[in-house]
């Protein structure tokens, strides 16, 4: 009878691993523009990876308890299961969830961009909500006060101008002066920990859209850039010894390595801002966002494709396709698409080899390009505010004098070269930070 059953197991497990071999491999939902590196393919067969949140409560909770919580968070602050940070921690009997902290957006992420929002109660829990993108960005002694620890869960989307970094910076700041500690849940940079691009930010132009001195697309999850704050002398405005004195813990994700973008991950992606309500619109905020800051220029703001479709007030689409196929700019090609319900058509930014990619090189290219066909140039034309705003996103005062005095003849490749290089010297140096290889 034994001989019988393993006959039949036998028999069972040969056709089940036939079975298996001809599924054929998952397809990439709503990324079918995006080449993906090599090492992901493999990654669809691992489990989903541990978020900070996921380890936190494994350990649980452990570094919250007999604490007074507050929570730094917005709508993408959420488990690999989807359940939100602030329902975890406030329905968990042994965590002290007193205070919320709402970044630009607010917590809800319902708030439109580069609009304060007030503080207030939150409906669903009763706790106070401070707004840290209203009259205040950086916590006050007073919100901090009765507070043993502050807790950051924010999604990232790996450049530096997306102002929640800036956020997680003040809110470091302000802890640490008002002796709370801080605990950073990780969370992936949804372009993978290898792609490092663009210019690094000139010391007068850090603002909000720049607090950190790093290249545009930096590399780094949101954890990591918090322990270069805290362990680097001179990147928060704190004296040093208040800094050497704060506590920052890291909740580490577990599974998640450097190679990783976001559609390896298995995990669903939850908009942290109205603008970028899936991966390629993350994509697309890295490869023209810069390039729209001035000139006529529109890159999908407002459209289904939001970051990635490209058009021009000046230049027919036949034109812009030509003048952009003529670049030949490594890694990415255009196709026509039509959006607004195909009520418009322009030009949709594919990325075709993501390692030949170079993020933010098309935005830098746009900019020649609307110097090209604007008329006057919108460099040399610029009011103040103009300028300071344009500066205090991209960071290189020399390229802007640069293509204020040239335009569409400004040594783009020269100044691409320099950054790459600087860029390369900023990722070695950064690996001190690392918490995944």
């Amino acid at each position: 009878m034994s001989r019988v059953v393993l006959l039949f197991a036998i028999l069972v497990a040969t056709r089940f691993s036939s079975l298996i071999a001809a599924i054929p491999f998952p397809q990439i939902s709503n990324t079918a523009q995006l080449a993906l590196p090599a090492q992901a393919a493999s990654s669809y067969l691992r489990p989903q990876i541990k978020l900070g949140i996921d380890v936190l409560a494994e350990q649980r909770f452990a570094p919250l308890l007999g604490k007074r919580v507050g929570l730094l968070t917005h709508p993408a602050g959420v488990n690999r299961l989807g359940i939100s940070t602030v329902r975890i921690l406030h329905q968990n009997p042994s965590v002290n969830l007193v205070a919320l902290f709402g970044p630009e957006h607010g917590i809800y992420g319902n708030e439109k961009a580069n609009v304060p929002v007030d503080n207030a109660v939150d409906p669903r829990t009763g706790l106070p909500v401070y707004s840290l993108y209203g009259k205040y960005r950086k916590p006050t002694p007073k919100m901090l006060s009765g507070l043993d620890v502050l807790v950051i869960d924010l999604q990232d989307i790996g450049t530096r101008s997306y102002t929640f970094i800036s956020c997680m910076k003040l809110a470091l700041e302000a802890a640490f002066e008002n002796g709370v500690e801080v605990v950073v849940l990780d969370r992936p940079n949804p372009l993978g920990g290898l792609k490092v691009d663009g210019p690094l930010i000139d010391p007068p132009w850090k603002s909000y859209v720049g607090a950190f001195t790093v290249p545009y697309v930096h590399g780094l999850t949101i954890g990591e850039l918090a322990r270069m704050a805290v362990s680097q002398p001179g990147v928060l405005d704190i004296p040093d010894a208040v800094r050497r004195s704060g506590k920052l813990t890291v909740i580490t994700m577990d599974g998640w390595r450097r190679y990783m973008s976001w559609p390896t991950l298995g995990l669903k992606w939850i908009a942290p801002s109205p603008n970028i309500p899936d991966f390629p619109a993350a994509v697309g905020y890295a490869m023209t966002g810069l390039g729209a800051q001035l000139g006529s220029f529109k890159h999908g703001i407002g459209t289904e494709y939001p970051f990635r479709i490209l058009t021009h007030k000046n230049a027919s689409l036949d034109q812009l396709e030509r003048e952009l196929n003529r670049r030949a700019i490594p890694g990415i090609a255009f196709e026509r698409k039509a959006f607004k319900g195909g009520a418009d058509t322009g030009l949709y930014v594919k990325v075709t080899d993501w390692g030949a990619w170079r993020p933010t090189e098309l935005s830098f290219h746009m900019m020649q390009i609307a110097a090209l066909y604007d008329r006057p140039s919108p460099f040399s034309t610029a009011t103040d505010n103009q300028r300071e705003l344009f500066n205090k996103h991209v960071g290189s005062t020399s390229w802007w004098r640069e293509l204020s005095q040239k335009g569409a003849r400004a040594n783009r490749a020269g100044f691409i070269g320099v950054w790459e290089r600087q860029s390369k010297q900023f990722q070695i140096q950064s690996r001190n930070y690392w918490l995944y290889d």
